[in-house]
């Protein structure tokens, strides 16, 4: 009877999973004000990619002077709109990162570390984006000077922008 327990018993203890001897440690910082504008820049540049195809296309298909060409125009910027909503509205909302904001390790989070949600996002992108941009830029330029990095629709959102960093240790 104990010959047939043993090779259980061996199985179980190969089964088990393996404990790690590495520890993880996610470590939150400020977020650089050159790595906010590389993450706004490639928002922007998503953008701007659907429109300039969309324009390549109408022109090729003789833009303005027929229907096609026309319509294609218009098309191509109600789909860089939707695009906008999509990246500045949905993902923000639900992940607290835009396309560029992913791609350059950024996430957006309030000021007490909770994720944001789609109020506040709205509140930070719809309506404090407008106001950054509506005082010659220098809404962006705070988060150089502020010592947390919050730029004006931050600080309208309560919201900012961290860089997380992943750091691998072993376990002592």
């Amino acid at each position: 009877m104990t010959a047939d327990i043993q090779p259980e018993a061996a199985l179980q203890r190969a089964s088990a999973p393996v404990r790690s001897r590495t520890r993880v440690r996610v470590q939150k910082t400020r977020a650089p004000f050159a790595l906010r504008c590389g993450a706004l820049l490639i928002d922007y540049i998503v953008l701007v990619a659907i429109i300039a195809i969309s324009t390549l296309i109408a022109r090729m298909l003789g833009g303005g002077a027929r229907t096609a060409g026309t319509s294609t125009e218009a098309f191509g910027v109600i789909v860089a709109l939707l695009a906008a909503l999509l990246n500045f509205g949905v993902l923000a909302a639900l992940f607290g990162q835009t396309i560029g904001k992913w791609a350059t390790g950024l996430r957006i989070e309030r000021t007490d570390g909770r994720p944001v949600g789609p109020g506040r996002i709205a509140l930070r992108h719809f309506l404090g984006y407008p106001l950054s941009i509506l005082t010659l830029g220098i809404g962006f330029l705070v988060a150089a000077i502020n010592s947390r990095g919050r730029t004006l629709h931050d600080l309208i959102a309560d919201t900012v922008v961290v860089r997380e960093v992943i750091e691998l240790r072993p376990a002592r």
